[in-house]
C-alpha cells in the first residue's frame, strides 16, 4: 500500500521518504516504529530515533499493529537454582527495558493466571528420566490437562537446562514448548536446550528473547517493577566475587572417613575454609565442586591416542592454554560418554562404524553402548588413534561441577563448609572406574591443598520461617549431610519445634554416620527423636520406608500438625519409595483414597510441606 500526499498528514517530500522507507523494512521494525512513535508522542519527547538498535523479525503489519503488550511472566521451574538465577537475571533486564515482569516459581503462580498471559518466558531444568522439578510438577500437570485454557493471545519462549549424558535431555523443557503451541501460543525465539555449560547459551537466548521483545519496551517509561510471588530472594549484604564461573579455591582443613574398620563403603566428612571469600550460604544450600579427572584415566588416554602430554592447547575462546595433560586432568570431562560427542566425533574422524551406531533405530545399541563407558572406551573400541589432540579435544565438553549437600551451619562453623561424600569405585566393561569428585575427595585430597568450589543456593530446600513447626528428616546414607546443617542451625538459632530423624546405611557397626551427634543432638533435646534401619544387619533387608511403616501412626500425627516433610538422597529408588510409603500412610492412617492422598501430597508440595534434594 502506497502513501498518498493528498489523503495524509505529510508534505509530498515526507509522503516519499516514507514510501521509500516502508518496504524496505522487516515486520519487527515496523512493530517496533509503531511502538517506538507511539511512545514518544504519549511522553511528549523527542522521536529521533537511535542509530544503534538490534532489531529482529516478528509478523505484523505495521499500519493495523497495536502496540506490543509491555507486560511479561517470567515463570521457573528449578530444582538446584540454575534456573531460578537465571530467570531473576532476566526479569532484572526486561524490567530495565521499561516492561511490567511478573516472576515466579511455577510452584507458586496461580495456573488460572495464565489465560491473562499476553508474553510467557519458561526457563525449566529437569530431573533424572525426563521428570519436571518438583516445584514444577503441579503447574506442568494443570498445563498438560484439559483445564488448560486456549493461549491463542499469547506469545512465548521456553529455556530448558539439562545435561546431555541422561537420556531424556531436556524433556521437561520440550515438553512445555510443545504444549504452549498446541494451545495456540506463538512462539517468540525458538526453545534453547542447554547442557551443563549453560551460561553462554542461555545467555544468547536471554539476548534473543530481550531482542524479539525488547525494541517496544525499551521506548516505554522505565520504572515498571518485578512482581514476585516467589520465594525469598534476599541476597547477602556483601556479595562475594566468587561464583559457578569463578570459584573460590578452598583450603582443606579436615578429611576424615566416617565409616568404621570393615565397612564395605567409605564416606568422606571434608572440611574447607571459606575465609576471605565473602560466600555466605544457608542450611539446605549446595556446594558446587569442579574435580580432576583421575590421572590413571589421563595417562591411558594419552598413550591410546599418541599424543604428547606436554603440548600446549588452546582451551577457550580467550585463548587459554593448557598442555594436554593439564587439559585432560582439569578442564575437559572424560568419564562419560553422550550422543552429542558422538556425533561430532563421527563427523571429524568420519566414521562409518560411529555414523552406523547413531542410525535411525538403534536407539537400543547406543544407549547400551554409552553406558558406563568413558573416552578411553570409545578411541580404543573405534580405533580414534591419531587424531590431533587439539582437534579433539575441542569437541569435548567442559568439566562440569559436582553440587553436594552442604553439611554444616556457618551459625555452628563460620568461614567453613563441610560435605559428606560416598567413594565411588567399581568394575565395568572389564575395566576399574572411578567416580570423578568422589575419587578425587577420597584418594588424592589432603589438608591444606585447594579446591574450586562455589555456593549454589537451593530455596526449594530451607528450614521453616518459623522455629516451632515440626520437621521431618528422611535422609539415609549420605542424604543425611544436610539434616546435620539444619541440626546445628537449630541448636545454634534455639528453634524450639519438634524434629525427628529417619537414617538408614548397611551397619549399625559400620556405617552410622555422624553417630555421637546424633547421640548428643537427642540427649539435648535439639533432636526429639530418631529412626535407623540398618539394611545388612538382619536376614531380612530393612530401610527408612520399613521404619516410617512401623510409626505411620505417629508420622501421620505430625503430619497432621503441621510438620514439612524433607526427603535426601537417591530419587531414582529410595526417593520414589519413601514418597509411596507417605502415600500409603495417608491412606491407611487418613482414611484417604489412593487418589485423594495423592492429591494431598501435591498439596504439601505446593506448600512447601514436603521438600526434596535428591539426585
Amino acid at each position: 500500500m502506497e502513501l498518498q500526499a493528498s489523503n495524509s498528514p505529510f508534505t509530498p517530500e515526507q509522503a516519499e521518504l516514507l514510501n521509500r522507507l516502508l518496504p524496505t523494512l522487516t515486520d519487527m521494525q515496523r512493530i517496533w516504529l509503531s511502538g517506538y512513535l507511539t511512545a514518544g508522542i504519549q511522553a511528549g519527547g523527542s522521536t529521533a530515533v537511535p542509530a544503534q538498535t538490534a532489531i529482529t523479525d516478528t509478523a505484523v503489519n505495521v499500519q493495523t499493529a497495536p502496540a506490543a503488550s509491555k507486560e511479561v511472566t517470567v515463570l521457573f521451574g528449578s530444582q538446584t537454582g540454575n534456573a531460578q538465577g537465571l530467570s531473576k537475571k532476566l526479569a532484572q533486564q526486561l524490567t530495565s527495558q521499561g516492561f511490567d515482569v511478573t516472576l515466579s516459581s511455577m510452584g507458586d503462580y496461580k495456573p488460572n493466571n495464565l489465560k491473562k498471559v499476553q508474553n510467557l518466558l519458561v526457563l525449566v531444568s529437569t530431573q533424572g528420566e525426563g521428570d519436571p522439578p518438583d516445584n514444577a510438577i503441579p503447574f506442568y500437570e494443570f498445563l498438560h490437562s484439559k483445564r488448560a485454557p486456549q493461549l491463542a493471545d499469547a506469545k512465548y519462549s521456553v529455556l530448558g537446562l539439562g545435561d546431555t549424558s541422561y537420556e531424556f535431555f531436556c524433556q521437561t523443557a520440550k515438553d512445555f514448548d510443545k504444549r504452549l503451541e498446541e494451545l495456540g501460543a506463538e512462539r517468540i525465539v525458538p526453545r534453547a536446550d542447554c547442557d551443563v555449560d549453560f551460561e553462554e547459551q542461555a545467555a544468547e537466548w536471554i539476548e534473543n528473547v530481550l531482542s524479539a521483545l525488547g525494541q517496544a519496551g525499551s521506548a516505554a517509561a522505565a520504572g515498571a517493577s518485578v512482581v514476585s510471588g516467589t520465594t525469598d530472594t534476599a541476597q547477602p549484604a556483601a556479595e562475594s566475587p566468587y561464583s559457578r564461573t569463578q570459584p573460590f579455591p578452598a583450603e582443606v582443613l579436615e578429611n576424615l572417613n566416617l565409616n568404621g574398620r570393615g565397612s564395605s563403603r567409605e564416606t568422606r566428612h571434608v572440611e574447607l575454609s571459606l575465609e576471605g571469600s565473602g560466600l555466605q550460604y544457608e542450611p539446605g544450600d549446595s556446594l558446587g565442586v569442579y574435580p580432576e579427572n583421575h590421572p590413571q584415566l589421563v595417562d591411558e588416554l594419552i598413550e591410546a591416542m599418541d599424543w604428547n602430554g606436554n603440548e600446549s592447547i588452546v582451551i577457550n575462546k580467550n585463548g587459554d592454554h593448557l598442555s594436554v595433560r593439564d587439559a585432560l586432568l582439569r578442564h575437559y570431562e572424560i568419564s562419560v560418554l553422550t550422543k552429542p560427542l558422538l556425533e561430532k566425533v563421527a563427523g571429524l574422524a568420519d566414521h562409518e562404524q560411529l555414523y552406523d551406531l547413531l542410525e535411525e533405530g538403534r536407539e537400543q545399541d547406543l544407549r547400551a553402548y554409552l553406558n558406563g563407558r568413558d573416552l578411553l572406551d570409545l578411541v580404543q573400541d573405534y580405533s580414534l588413534k591419531g587424531i590431533p589432540a587439539d582437534e579433539f579435544l575441542s569437541l569435548l565438553r567442559k568439566m562440569p561441577s559436582r553440587l553436594y549437600s552442604i553439611s554444616s551451619s556457618m551459625q555452628a562453623a563460620p568461614d567453613e563448609v563441610h560435605l559428606t561424600v560416598r567413594k565411588v569405585e567399581y568394575e565395568q566393561h572389564g575395566r576399574q572406574r572411578y567416580g570423578v569428585c568422589s575419587v578425587h575427595l577420597a584418594e588424592r585430597l589432603q589438608p591444606g591443598d585447594t579446591l574450586p568450589v562455589y555456593i549454589q543456593h537451593n530455596e526449594n530446600f530451607k528450614l521453616p520461617h518459623d522455629a516451632s513447626t515440626p520437621i521431618i528428616m528422611i535422609g539415609p546414607g549420605t542424604g543425611v549431610a544436610p539434616f546435620r546443617a539444619f541440626m546445628m542451625e537449630r541448636e545454634e538459632t534455639g528453634a524450639d519445634g519438634k524434629s525427628w530423624l529417619f537414617f538408614g546405611d548397611q551397619r549399625f557397626a559400620t556405617d552410622f554416620l555422624y553417630q555421637t551427634e546424633w547421640q548428643r543432638w537427642l540427649k539435648d533435646g535439639v533432636l526429639t527423636r530418631m529412626d535407623v534401619a540398618f539394611s545388612r544387619d538382619t536376614d531380612q533387608k530393612v530401610y527408612v520406608q520399613h521404619r516410617m511403616m512401623e510409626r505411620s501412626r505417629e508420622l501421620y500425627e505430625w503430619i497432621q500438625e503441621g510438620a514439612i516433610v524433607y526427603v535426601c538422597g537417591d530419587e531414582k529408588n529410595m526417593a520414589n519409595d519413601v514418597h509411596l510409603t507417605l502415600e500409603k500412610i495417608l491412606v491407611q492412617e487418613g482414611n484417604l483414597s489412593q487418589e485423594a492422598a495423592a492429591e494431598y501430597m501435591s498439596n504439601m508440595l505446593q506448600q512447601k510441606r514436603y521438600q526434596r534434594d535428591v539426585y
